[in-house]
C-alpha cells in the first residue's frame, strides 16, 4: 500500500469509492445513510452547495421505544426521511450508502424511504 491507504480502514476505503460515483444536485440531491451498533441516521444533502435538506436518525425521541428491532427502527427512519423530503418538495434523491452492504437495516431504511414516496 502507498502512504495515503495505510491508516484507511475497509469501511472508508468502500465509503470513497461510493461517494466518487454519488453527487447530489440540487434537483436529485443525496441521501446519506451512517449506521452504528445502535442507531441509523439519515439526511439529505445537496452537494452542490453544501447544505443538509434534511435530517432523521433513530436517537430522536420519535423512536423512543426499546422493544423494536433495529431493522424496524430503520424502516421508521427511512419514513420519516421521505415525510420530510416530501414536505420540502424533494420526490427523487440519489442513494448515498456509505460503503455499508444493502443489506438489513440499510435495505431496511431504502424501503423505507420508497413506500412513503420517495423515488431512487
Amino acid at each position: 500500500m502507498d502512504g495515503r491507504t495505510a491508516n484507511i480502514s475497509g469501511w472508508e476505503r468502500r465509503k470513497s469509492r461510493v461517494r466518487k460515483k454519488v453527487r447530489g444536485t440540487q434537483q436529485r440531491p443525496r441521501l446519506n445513510v451512517y449506521r452504528s451498533n445502535k442507531h441509523i441516521y439519515a439526511q439529505i444533502v445537496d452537494d452542490a452547495s453544501g447544505v443538509t435538506l434534511a435530517a432523521s436518525s433513530s436517537n430522536s425521541k420519535d423512536f423512543a421505544d426499546a422493544d423494536v428491532k433495529k431493522s424496524e427502527t430503520a424502516k421508521k427512519v427511512g419514513e420519516k426521511i421521505a415525510r420530510l423530503a416530501l414536505e420540502k418538495g424533494i420526490d427523487c434523491v440519489v442513494f448515498d450508502r456509505s460503503g455499508y452492504l444493502y443489506h438489513g437495516r440499510i435495505k431496511a431504511l431504502a424501503e423505507g424511504a420508497r413506500e412513503a414516496g420517495l423515488k431512487f
